[in-house]
């Protein structure tokens, strides 16, 4: 199969949701494109693409041909390309807008002075409507050529976008005036001040919807503020500053106090304390020393630090961070197909219903003049931005504030799915649990040939090849009691179970749970079995140790509760989710746990293998399920739940399994995930309902439906087209308002 690769690409030229559904087809009729998404809100298109089959030029290329402008990647610049290519843009918009105003204003006032009396008997002359032609034609062509050019493109492409809307609206009005100049027995009043009007409040719609959206978009514009230009190095002994591009693995690094830190690294030398809350969400520095790992982004407080560059440029946390944020607000939420199917039908409709209008009303009352103001209204209040915009920007927003708070969501479907969690599922150690056991108990069998000691060096010598957390403990406990361990031979690890291996003078070993040394022929004596009994009745975890068959002892480990995991149960309750503890520990040692951590059910002794299957039990009674876990072992129940939390600080498979990324390793992110998720949703839920009531009440009121209702204001009886494309343009601005809100919101 040939290899798949990713491109994300900055849009320009963009102006409705319309806009976004044609160039996705575009770009997919390509050869080697696999799968692209356009997010309006972002102004970015995701597209996965084959690169033996297709490259970025002629990505670029096929986006061009469809109308719009599309941002070169750039690796020397970064990201100011983009951020270059956007305040191009938002100045053009804004040049345009003030030609528009200084045009369109003169024309309004004397057009109104004109029709209210205002102005005497000189404002009639025939020259004055040339005048208005002038005043009108610069902002037809120039401020309003955009939506020429668009809806020129967009008709080209097979479907109508807002372009198309605006575009017919205004030149209906100004080609209409045209006509009376030029033929004056069709009439004498002409509509020159609403063509330019509409256009020019459009416009300012649209400038103002550029630079509000651009908010939306401050998380990852935060983020990439971490870098630093450059970094001090030292070579030789001697501190040289280089570009951070410049930066390679292995470079030893130095930071000053008040530095940001500028690449992943391990501390060589010197201690402080590091601020990383911009990472994590946590407020609290942490302290570093030598062999501590530091993040880019970070930074450093009051300490001199000397570190050796571990990962650099693209493969940095702080890069795979801003990654993550960019795919997840550039990913379609499940809940945007709906807006979606709508907008692609939207203009069509709005074009039917206006044509609609103009011959109803041109039938009933008679009178060409009154049928085409009421189409131009229809036409430009029917604008579909605020419903493309609906879904997108609260993503946006809501992702960013997961990235402010140490939640990061893969995707939109993520965070659209945590909200409808009812279950959350936590793995024991290291997710409740600390993830650190330690020994705590060495009990040596009757007519065993020696003594603790003798039992741990034997256990410990075994595990020396185990990467189990409690494998590992026996070793530690060994060393520190300064016992000299032996090499294992034929080693053997039996997930879920215990490990096996052949000991000089001492045969084979078997160290493990007990069901499993029973299930092995290993006899444990009726004092062993109360042993166990009473040790796994105080919570502790059980290895039991054999040789040759024979029940050599009991080695009791125990794993301390987070701090935090009892309060945070709690919250989760709070919120009504139901918690259930999923563990391959023994059953009264995980309730142990679970009594001090407030778990509403224990799920124990499951194998490994065996957690993706439990997910699954839960999933069948019709519930959607979050896993929360940090290990290999967890990577498949990670995968099957409806929402995969990975703690940070846990393995790389975890974290790649996972849906939500939890920096800052702590419990705290999962049900800071749940709120940032819900009142996302909340708000799509809001815009999408302002977006749809927008046009089901302002389309017919545009359309004269409140005519005959004479106790009603004139304004809503007959809606000018002026204050249709006013209402048009400030409704794209409060659905992004709304979203915006989700920045201001407290979450904890």
């Amino acid at each position: 199969m040939a290899e798949e690769t990713h491109l994300t690409l900055p849009i320009t030229g963009m102006t409705c949701v319309n806009c976004a559904a044609n160039l996705e087809r575009a770009v997919k009729k390509m050869p080697g494109v696999q799968d692209v998404h356009v997010n309006f809100a972002s102004e970015q298109a995701t597209v996965t693409y084959v690169p033996s089959v297709t490259g970025v030029e002629e990505m670029i290329g096929a986006i061009e041909d469809a109308g719009f402008g599309a941002v070169r990647p750039d690796e020397d610049s970064g990201d100011d390309a983009e951020q270059l290519a956007r305040d191009a843009e938002i100045r053009d918009q804004t040049r345009k807008f003030l030609v528009g105003v200084v045009f369109s204003a003169p024309l309004f006032l004397l057009s109104m002075g004109r029709d209210f009396g205002l102005l005497g008997p000189w404002s009639h002359g025939a020259w004055v409507n040339w005048m208005f032609l002038a005043l009108a034609t610069p902002v037809q062509f120039y401020t309003g050529w955009d939506y020429y050019v668009g809806g020129y493109k967009s008709l080209k492409n097979g479907s109508a976008n807002m372009d198309v809307l605006v575009a017919m609206g205004s030149s209906v009005a100004y080609f209409y005036s045209l006509a009376l100049l030029l033929y004056p027995l069709l009439g004498k009043h002409v509509y020159f001040e609403t063509s330019a009007v509409i256009i020019t409040l459009i416009k300012l719609g649209k400038m103002l919807e550029s630079r509000t959206k651009g908010r939306t978009g401050g998380a990852i514009r935060k983020l990439m503020g971490l870098r630093p230009k450059t970094a001090a190095i030292v070579v030789d002994g001697e501190e040289q500053v280089i570009p951070l591009a410049a930066v390679k693995v292995g470079d030893l690094v130095l930071v000053r106090p008040g530095e940001r830190i500028p690449v992943d690294g391990v501390v060589t030398e010197g201690e402080s304390s590091v601020d990383e809350s911009m990472l994590t969400g946590e407020p609290i520095p942490v302290d570093k020393g030598p062999e501590d790992n530091v993040i880019a982004g970070a930074v450093n407080g009051e300490g001199l630090l000397k570190f050796q560059a571990a990962k650099v440029g693209k493969d940095t946390a702080l890069a795979q961070i801003i990654r993550l944020v960019q795919e997840a607000q550039g990913s379609k939420a499940p809940i945007q197909a709906t807006a979606d199917r709508v907008a692609s039908f939207f203009v069509p409709g709005v074009l039917i219903i206006a044509f609609g209008t103009f011959i109803l009303w041109w039938i009933m009352g008679g009178e060409f003049v009154p049928a085409m103001i009421r189409m131009v209204a229809v036409l430009v209040i029917a604008c579909p931005c605020a419903l493309g915009l609906a879904t997108p920007t609260a993503i946006m927003a809501g992702t960013g504030k997961g990235a402010e708070k140490g939640v990061l969501f893969k995707n939109s479907e993520a965070l659209e799915m945590a909200a409808r969690l009812k279950i959350i599922v936590l793995d024991k150690t290291g997710t409740l649990t600390v993830g650190k056991p330690s020994v705590v108990d060495v009990r040596t069998a009757e007519g065993f040939m020696g003594d603790e000691n003798d039992l741990l060096k034997m256990a410990a010598s075994v595990e020396k090849g185990s990467e189990h957390p409690l494998g590992r403990a026996i070793v530690k406990e060994a060393v520190d009691r300064k016992i000299e361990l032996v090499d294992p031979d034929n080693f053997k690890a039996l997930r879920g179970h215990g490990v096996t291996a052949r000991i000089e003078g001492q045969g084979l070993v078997r160290v493990g749970k007990p069901a499993w040394l029973r299930e092995t022929g290993v006899a444990i004596s009726p004092d062993g079995e109360n042993q166990i009994e009473s040790l796994e009745d105080q919570g502790k975890t059980l290895m039991v140790v054999s040789a040759n068959d024979r029940f050599s002892g009991i080695i009791g480990l125990s794993d301390t509760l987070k701090p935090e995991s009892a309060a945070v149960v709690e919250e989760l309750h709070g919120e009504g989710l139901k918690v259930v503890m999923l563990t391959g520990d023994n059953a009264r040692a995980a309730g142990v746990i679970a009594r001090k951590a407030g778990i509403d059910e224990v799920v124990a002794d499951v194998l490994p293998d065996e957690k993706e299957g439990k997910i699954q039990e839960l999933q069948a009674k019709g519930e959607k399920v979050g896993m929360v876990g940090d290990g290999i072992n967890d990577a498949p129940a990670l995968a099957r739940a409806d929402v995969g939390l990975a703690i940070g600080t846990g393995t790389d498979v975890a974290i790649e399994t996972g849906d939500v990324i939890l920096q800052s390793g702590s419990l705290k992110g999962v049900p800071r995930a749940i709120r940032i998720s819900r009142a996302t949703m909340a708000t799509i839920r809001q815009n999408l309902f302002w977006a749809f009531i927008y046009n089901i009440i302002l389309i017919p009121v545009a359309a004269g439906a409140l005519y005959s209702f004479s106790f009603l204001p004139g304004f809503l009886r007959e809606l000018h087209p002026i204050l249709a494309a006013l209402a048009m343009a400030m409704s794209s601005i409060t659905v992004v308002s709304n979203s915006l809100r989700l920045y201001r919101k407290k979450i904890d």
